[in-house]
């Protein structure tokens, strides 16, 4: 199988730098030190309340990395205005609600369908690869290959919250068929929500499967090994399965 890309979420460093305000510690510092350790891209959330990641970091990270730079954003007149401006590699289009303490689910591409095509049409046009964020269902990818939408994302967040419990089997198996489906239908498939070293080995092994979207559990775990081993262990856990 191919190598699974990882994508570094550098939210919650901003988010520990803007509990106390200052410039430490710095979303790019640890950017860079992601991608020393073996992670392929950076994902980074602008939030309409920009409750972690600022505009002026969005710039930062752009001009000061050569790796991919994945630009998370609602769909908004205001984040597409950005995102044109940035010119990212690529921007995934999240759903987003100012109460939610992080994102809750994937977007509902068939209902909010005419709304996401322009946005959608905006950003390919200029040359961003644009990707959905999408809970694995069958109807939902077949809708994102209607408006246009070159690669889904899949939400793992119930898969990971299942963990431990009965609900973790179907949970795994409806992420293998939403990834058998996206393939079969021409999407590029990433997954991301909750993945962590004990359960991200049976999502890495999905083949159908060429990225994976990690934050919030790797910034955690830094503050116990270091930055660079957990990106390190992370790598390897994704790379096991596919060897």
């Amino acid at each position: 199988m191919k190598k699974l890309r990882l994508g570094f979420n550098v939210d919650h460093v901003a988010t520990l730098r803007n509990a106390r305000g200052g410039t430490h510690p710095d979303p790019i510092d640890a950017a860079r030190v992601a991608l020393g350790a073996g992670a392929d891209g950076i994902t980074a959330h602008l939030r309409e309340d920009r409750r972690h990641i600022r505009d002026a970091d969005m710039r930062r990270l752009r001009d000061g990395l050569s790796a991919p730079l994945n630009f998370e954003m609602a769909a908004t007149d205001e984040m597409l205005k950005i995102a044109l401006d940035i010119r990212p590699h690529a921007s995934c289009l999240v759903p987003e609600k100012r109460t939610e303490v992080t994102t809750e689910g994937g977007l509902d591409v068939i209902g909010a369908s005419a709304a996401l095509k322009p946005y959608i049409a905006q950003l390919s046009k200029a040359g961003i690869r644009v990707s959905l964020f999408v809970d694995p269902e069958t109807a939902q990818l077949d809708a994102a290959v209607a408006v246009g939408a070159p690669v889904v994302e899949l939400h793992t967040g119930a898969y990971a919250h299942a963990e431990g419990t009965p609900r973790f089997a179907p949970e795994l198996d409806r992420l293998k068929r939403a990834a058998v489906h996206a393939a079969k239908i021409g999407l590029e498939c990433h997954a991301g929500h909750g993945l962590n070293f004990s359960n991200v080995g049976a999502v890495a092994a999905l083949p159908e499967l060429a990225e994976l979207n990690i934050g919030h559990f790797l910034v955690g775990a830094a503050i116990f090994e270091g930055l660079d081993a957990t990106i390190r262990r992370m790598r390897a856990a994704m790379d096991a399965p596919r060897r």
